[in-house]
């Protein structure tokens, strides 16, 4: 281990002294409410694949009746494709609002105003059958991804704020979670035997309303984020309150104290827009490390198996290739929880390059084993092995490069400039996962099995960056990564220290 890790180790051992506050009654509440938003984030991600073949029955039965003749399959295919890409579309569009929003209404009323583009949306996908039926389903996905594209920031923004440095990590993993549990949820609950049928799969799709409904019920009695009522409203006094309630009266003195200390620290600045955030200099290692980590989890290839696992257990002989599917769900979220527990343990970076390189070794593993596939006298064995690499690529996902980008860019940036960067890195994120969705077809049918070399490839370019260029910024406030990025070390120590260490990482001139 380098020596600057070794002293990373030790400081975060002191940091986390007996008088770190720990999980309150308060803080579990907020942090819960806060993730309802994640939850149906997932949810609607996963909830479209299972009913395809019904919900694309009901698009043609809509226009047969509506145009009095029945449509081209291409046309159905061409309003499926939309129906599924319009969710990304507009959680792109509404990323880049996540900044004005946070510093507008404040982190929790920015999630409160959020949930009625979720009423909507939800509102229109569950009445669908009343009118055109692919006309509300897709405009009610567009509404529903675009809740979850302010989601996305929304959620580790104000987690990440209200957490003690001690369980960012922890608390910041439940927004992964979270959207790996709705994944899971709508995956089992669009079998066909449920909800997935042709009579009830409006009911399917408006289900995630219940979780809006209770986030909406439960924010009102969360306190806001004390970082931003301090920083951003300059209201000392309701910071106060609000750290008494998250980390308990006795501690909200002290934790006041040091949360002004880090917010008069020449580094922090004022608020940061998107303009001034993309040209001062001193921003341009943090976001590059922001973005591309958000690049690593999208274009890792996780949303290929995510959306075609099921044709790619079908090519892997697999008899009943829609349950393992839900296994590799069920994979996904038991991963996750296991990261819960090792990310303030092994760290942000280690677990981040542990991921990536065990995905890359499953892409690989995948490849041949869908290569071999109907070799060698007809053995099951290649089946068996693509199930495997497929477990094990979602697994080595949820360990690191699932949960770790959406947090760890919150801990990059100081209070002025983190709404600007969440929503920069929102943006990348969404707009990383269209192209993969668009894409992959078109690769698959070019390159067969062998696509999955093209993200191993990816992966390894990916591993290669955060080997080199990615901080741990575990047990380390906001404001003490922020400023080391801005360090600038003596030429003998940049040559003698590792350029991943935190303390030289990024050293550069003022803006």
């Amino acid at each position: 281990m380098p020596s600057g890790f070794q002293q990373i180790q030790r400081d975060e051992e002191e940091d986390a002294a007996p008088h770190e506050p720990g999980l309150t009654p308060t803080l579990a509440l907020s942090v819960f409410a806060a993730v309802l938003g994640s939850l149906q984030f997932g949810y609607h991600i996963g909830v479209i694949n299972a009913p395809q073949k019904v919900l694309e029955a009901e698009y043609n039965a809509t226009w047969l009746r509506r145009w009095g003749v029945p449509p081209a399959p291409s046309t159905v295919s061409t309003l499926w494709a939309l129906s599924v890409a319009i969710f990304s579309v507009g959680g792109m569009a509404a990323s880049l609002a996540v900044g004005l929003l946070a510093d507008r209404l404040g982190r929790k009323r920015a999630m409160i105003a959020s949930n009625a583009l979720a009423f909507v949306g939800g509102a229109l996908m569950g009445l669908a059958k009343l009118g055109p039926s692919y006309t509300l389903i897709i405009l009610g996905r567009f509404l529903v991804g675009a809740y979850s594209g302010l989601a996305s920031g929304l959620v580790p923004m104000y987690v990440g704020e209200i957490a003690p440095t001690r369980l960012r990590g922890a608390l910041g993993t439940l927004h992964q979670l979270a959207i790996v549990t709705g994944i899971l949820g709508a995956q089992v609950l669009g079998l066909e035997a449920l909800l997935g049928s042709a009579g009830r799969w409006p009911l399917l799709l408006a289900l995630a309303l219940v979780p809006a409904a209770l986030q909406v019920l439960l924010l009102p009695f969360c306190p806001e984020s004390p970082r931003f009522l301090l920083a951003v409203r300059r209201h000392e006094g309701k910071a106060r309150d609000s750290l008494a309630r998250l980390v308990g009266a006795g501690a909200a003195g002290a934790g006041l104290a040091a949360l002004g200390a880090e917010l008069r620290a020449p580094a922090r600045g004022g608020r940061v827009g998107l303009a001034q955030l993309l040209r001062a200099r001193r921003y341009r290692q943090p976001l590059l490390v922001a973005l591309v980590l958000q690049l690593s989890q999208q274009l890792s290839g996780i949303n290929a198996i995510f959306y075609y696992s099921t044709s790619i257990f079908e090519r892997a002989g697999l008899t009943h290739p829609v349950y393992a599917t839900i296994g590799a769900g069920a994979v996904n979220m038991a991963t996750t929880v296991v990261s819960v527990f090792l990310v303030e343990r092994a760290g942000r970076r280690t677990l981040h390059l542990l991921g990536l390189l065990g995905m890359l070794g499953c892409a690989v593993t995948l490849t041949a084993a869908l290569n071999l596939q109907g070799g060698a006298g007809g053995s099951a064995l290649p089946s068996y092995v693509s199930l495997a690499a497929v477990f094990g690529f979602v697994a080595f996902f949820e360990l690191g490069p699932g949960p770790i980008p959406w947090f760890i860019g919150a801990e990059l940036f100081g209070q002025g400039p983190r709404p600007a960067a969440m929503a920069l890195a929102g943006l990348a994120n969404w707009s990383a996962n269209f192209a993969v969705g668009m894409a992959f077809p078109a690769l698959e049918h070019a390159c067969g099995a062998y696509v999955f070399l093209l993200f191993a490839g990816l992966l390894a370019a990916f591993a290669l960056f955060t080997y080199l260029r990615v901080p741990e910024t575990r047990g380390r406030t906001f404001e003490e990564v922020a400023a080391a990025f801005r360090r600038t070390p003596s030429l003998l120590d940049q040559e003698v220290k590792a350029c991943t260490e935190l303390e030289y990482l990024g050293a550069e001139a003022p803006a």
